[in-house]
C-alpha cells in the first residue's frame, strides 16, 4: 500500500472533515471522493479558487502553475494542486485572503474565481 497522510479539513459551517491523502495524490481529488464539494475552478494551481489556509503541516505545490514563495510563507496553499507531505490541518474557503496576500505583494491574483 502506498504512503497516506491525514488531511482534516475545517469547512465554513465549522465542520472538520478528516481525509485519508495519498502521498501523490491531489487533495482536492480526495475531497471529491470523500463527497465534499469545495470551489476550483482551473484545477491546475492558476486561480485562487481552491486557495486553503495551512493550520499545521507540508504540501507540496510543485505541480502548480502559479504558486509563489511568498504564498508559502503566508501559509497559503492551492488544493488542486497540492499533495501531502505530512499529516495537514487546512482551513478551506480562503480564494478571498490569498487574492488579498497577493494584492498586498504584487503577485497575480486573477479575478472571477
Amino acid at each position: 500500500m502506498s504512503e497516506s497522510f491525514t488531511v482534516e479539513l475545517e469547512l465554513p459551517d465549522g465542520g472538520v472533515c478528516s481525509l485519508e491523502v495519498g502521498v501523490e495524490e491531489y487533495i482536492l481529488d480526495a475531497a471529491r471522493r470523500a463527497g465534499l464539494d469545495l470551489p476550483s475552478v482551473c484545477e491546475q494551481g492558476w486561480d485562487l479558487a481552491c486557495a486553503v489556509k495551512v493550520l499545521s503541516g507540508t504540501l507540496d505545490h510543485s505541480d502548480a502553475r502559479r504558486y509563489y514563495e511568498k504564498d508559502h510563507e503566508a501559509g497559503f496553499a492551492l488544493i488542486c494542486t497540492g499533495k501531502p507531505r505530512s499529516d495537514l490541518r487546512l482551513l478551506t474557503h480562503q480564494s478571498e485572503a490569498m487574492r488579498e496576500h497577493r494584492d498586498a505583494h504584487n503577485l497575480p491574483s486573477p479575478r472571477g474565481t
